[in-house]
């Protein structure tokens, strides 16, 4: 067990909390939770740490993920686990995970789910860690298939990221794109339709069709979509409001559009 903030493993791990280049460096994000845990796929899981009280209440639990994953839970003191959490109240256990290897771009534009076409998100400068941790919570939800995040995004394995996707990191395709401008053109030659969520939008979202392949474009949260992205869209679309409302807030506008396009989905 350890009992000391200053072992080197400890240091490591609060720096693998705070320090987005750590994790790009070693290729791995942290899960703190019961439920991260209970869903964390074996395969990606590369080390294990439980506090000393977890650890006597989850014996069971422990054990059968340690046989799942071929590796040794590592104990620690409570205050120990207290000290590297990126939580308020720990719940006892802490996951280092491996990355899953990010799609290409032709991968993307193939991803089907049931059968039906691809359905993408295309997230451009995001920049609130719940907001894009919401989006892939509710786009596995919605059945989205993949999402794509500009290279100015808040970085999806930041600790408060994952915690708000409550799992779906472990499973929803993402990839991090340098050249959007590019992506796009690609996406359209593949035969997606683009759609821009945007202020000037003349057509309603609820009167498109999302049934063919499709992705929505979702910019950030107080400047709204860059205008070199912007201008790649096939449509505009609104999500039409009443009072004096001008937008919503980029998480609950994408749910909107994904839940719509599962809708259509569905009944097709």
């Amino acid at each position: 067990m350890i009992t000391s903030t200053a072992n080197p493993r400890i240091k490591r791990l609060a720096g693998l909390q705070k320090k987005r280049r750590m994790r790009e460096e070693e290729q791995v994000f942290l899960t703190e939770g019961l439920r991260m845990f209970r869903e964390a796929p074996p395969e990606m899981l590369r080390e294990l740490y439980v506090s000393e009280s977890f650890a006597k209440k989850e014996k069971e639990l422990i054990c059968r993920k340690e046989q799942e994953a071929r590796i040794q839970a590592e104990i620690l003191a409570d205050h120990v686990f207290s000290h590297v959490s990126d939580t308020k109240t720990p719940q006892g256990v802490l996951c280092v995970m491996a990355r899953r290897k990010e799609p290409s771009a032709e991968e993307m534009f193939d991803l089907q789910t049931g059968g039906k076409p691809p359905l993408l998100m295309v997230l451009d400068n995001l920049q609130d860690p719940g907001n894009l941790g919401t989006i892939l919570r509710t786009g596995e939800g919605a059945g989205v298939t993949g999402v794509v995040m500009s290279s100015d995004c808040v970085d999806l394995y930041n600790p408060k990221t994952v915690r708000s996707t409550m799992g779906s990191v472990y499973r929803v395709p993402c990839r991090r794109e340098d050249d959007m401008e590019r992506f796009l053109h690609k996406m359209k030659e593949a035969g997606i339709r683009i759609y821009a969520a945007h202020l000037k939008g003349t057509a309603d979202y609820d009167e498109e069709d999302y049934t063919g392949g499709s992705a929505f474009l979702i910019g950030n949260e107080g400047n709204g979509l860059k205008e070199e992205t912007a201008r790649m869209a096939d449509t505009y679309i609104r999500i039409p409001m009443e009072g004096e409302v001008e937008s919503l807030n980029a998480a609950i506008a994408a749910t909107i559009l994904m839940f719509e396009a599962g809708r259509q989905r569905r009944r097709k």
